[in-house]
């Protein structure tokens, strides 16, 4: 076998580990359906591993396709992770049972200290109290990135078909995305370290590292590789393949590798096992939520 040859396949292997460990915690929810307001979140969240894989791994089997396609291809699991960032919020506000829509603060924590950060310092005060508004900011903070990412997606394939899609503009893009997840993540930081004692007996830190690492992964080995193409590291033998192509091909064998890793981890993450066994209790919680 070839090089490209044992590449697809070690890929291959590893998006079908990627499958069979996300399918395997999704059926293990599904058998122990007990609380659907957390768990349709929970299994939106699992299937963002197995899409990051199977996303990559058909840009790896149509290495030649256009430039438009590879945007189509970033765009839909960059979408996704807008969608698995405001589940994450969501599953959040359900295991704390505060209404997503009325953002009601409980008064036994109403009036706890939030410490902002440089550089959201320059636009807010360094310690702000908890209360209904605050809550709604941090919200919004999150939910802006869920509409600027899927509009920012259609207008950079849009002018790309178009032909009309200079390096300024791709650079544009770039720093908005940027920008708008960043502010997202630091919102879901900021919730965590707000409500950390209530949040505790969910586990909440290996949830969110499990979508902040796809995240990290993703956006920094891509930047990598990048500077690497740039620095001259990153090289095309050929002449008729394009630098950026072996970039593409980089960074998707990695996501495939990277998935089966995070796609175990969200066994443990992610489990079933609060849900297994009678839970009347917590039926009664979700009933009322409704």
């Amino acid at each position: 076998m070839d090089t490209p040859q044992l590449v697809l396949l070690g890929s291959t292997i590893c998006v079908m580990l990627t499958v069979h460990f996300s399918m395997k915690l999704l059926a293990d929810h599904v058998l122990n359906w007990k609380k659907p307001k957390e768990q349709k979140a929970i299994v939106i969240i699992i299937l963002m591993a197995p899409l990051y894989a199977v996303d990559s791994y058909v840009g790896l089997i149509n290495f030649f396709g256009s430039k438009a396609f590879f945007t189509i291809l970033d765009s839909i699991k960059e979408c996704y992770e807008a969608l698995v960032i405001a589940k994450f919020l969501a599953l959040m506000y359900s295991f704390l049972d505060i209404s997503l829509s009325k953002n009601i603060v409980p008064d036994e924590i109403k009036g706890r200290e939030i410490h902002h950060s440089f550089p959201m310092t320059l636009f807010v005060h360094h310690t702000a109290r908890l209360n209904h508004n605050t809550l709604k900011i941090l919200k919004y903070w999150t939910w802006q990135f869920v509409v600027i990412r899927p509009v920012c997606s259609i207008l950079m394939v849009a002018l790309q078909y178009a032909g009309v899609y200079p390096s300024w503009v791709s650079w544009t893009f770039t720093i908005i995305l940027n920008v708008s997840v960043s502010l997202a993540l630091y919102s879901l930081v900021v919730f965590y370290h707000v409500f950390a004692k209530e949040l505790a007996p969910h586990n909440p830190l290996a949830k969110f590292l499990c979508i902040k690492g796809i995240v990290f992964f993703c956006f920094w080995q891509g930047i990598a590789l990048e500077m690497l193409a740039k620095l001259g590291i990153i090289q095309s033998r050929y002449s008729w393949l394009d630098v950026e192509r072996i970039e593409e091909g980089y960074q998707n064998i990695l996501v495939c590798i990277e998935m089966v890793f995070f796609s175990f981890y969200q066994q443990y993450a992610y489990s079933a096992v609060p849900y297994k066994g009678g839970n009347k209790s917590g039926e009664a919680i979700d009933k009322k939520a409704k």
